[in-house]
């Protein structure tokens, strides 16, 4: 066991070493430069079969590191992936009879595709209006809403977690059941002086998961049946008390309200419009090329 452990403490400083005479080399770019005027020599850092990587195909990897540790720890990764890549195209060359012109034309294919995309995202994010009216939202909910479906609870909830022993909880149970602004406006000053973290902003929908997430709630079995029995939930562990008044909820496979799904909505709208002026774009091209007679079709 000892000598394995020797050799395996061995091979790891070796490989360190290596890796930082490679760190040390990329860094010294000008001596690099100098020395490559003066011959054309490209130290090979790895090879599968006749394939070798040089230097110069990872030189790349230590001008965005600050640290030699990091730049040997990314050479590493770069040279064990291209390695893994070699010794899959090696196999493939193997085992596989490969069509030399089929696979030409698939990559000429995918390189125009590239073109084609990079060219259309250009022109079509410079026009492309992603402010989304409030109008243009409600009129698709309206029209669509069935359409979305909850996956989870949500609620529309005040919740305040405190610690137990404070005298003021019996203070923020009586205020949480109130709905008067001047009872709203003292629940808020009490939290922001007792409470280790609180959610009052009672108009806005969350997921019941979230709110629950490290309270004595999240180890209920049955939500639906407590959310339908209750309306105030105070609950304590060993530590601390939890109160949630629970406004409203919404079940799942329920309809979501507008307001928790208004900005899927408005990403839903303006990707129709990156669309819309995608293949309006298509259109314009084609248009002008007839126009000009810039192709033919032969019969």
């Amino acid at each position: 066991m000892k000598v394995k452990k020797i050799e395996s403490t061995t091979l790891q400083s070796t490989n360190l070493f290596i890796l930082g005479f490679i760190v040390l080399f990329l860094s010294s770019c000008d001596m690099f430069k100098i020395k490559s005027e003066e011959d054309d020599d490209d130290p090979v850092v790895a090879s599968v079969g006749k394939t070798n990587l040089h230097i110069s195909d990872i030189d790349f990897i230590t001008k965005d590191t600050q640290s030699n540790l990091d730049s040997a720890e990314l050479v590493s990764r770069y040279i064990q992936t291209w390695i893994k890549k070699q010794l899959m195209i090696k196999e493939a060359g193997k085992n596989l009879t490969i069509d030399e012109s089929e696979l030409n034309r698939k990559l000429l294919d995918y390189r125009y595709a590239l073109i084609i995309y990079e060219f259309e995202k250009s022109q079509v994010e410079q026009s492309l209006d992603k402010n989304v009216p409030l109008e243009e939202i409600t009129s698709y909910y309206d029209k669509f809403k069935e359409n979305f479906s909850l996956k989870e609870i949500i609620v529309r909830t005040n919740f305040i977690k405190m610690e137990k022993g404070l005298p003021q909880k019996r203070q923020v149970e009586r205020l949480l059941r109130s709905t008067r602004d001047s009872d709203r406006i003292e629940l808020k000053e009490l939290s922001l002086r007792y409470a280790n973290n609180y959610f009052l902003e009672d108009s806005t929908w969350i997921k019941f998961d979230d709110i629950i997430l490290n309270t004595p709630l999240a180890q209920s079995t049955n939500n639906v049946q407590l959310l339908k029995s209750n309306k105030h939930i105070d609950i304590e562990d060993d530590n601390h008390a939890y109160f949630f008044h629970i406004l409203e909820y919404k079940l799942q496979d329920q309809v979501p309200p507008l307001e928790f799904v208004k900005d899927e909505i408005s990403k839903i709208i303006v990707n129709k419009r990156r669309v819309a002026l995608a293949e309006k774009l298509h259109k314009e091209v084609y248009d002008k090329a007839l126009e000009n007679n810039e192709f033919e079709i032969y019969d």
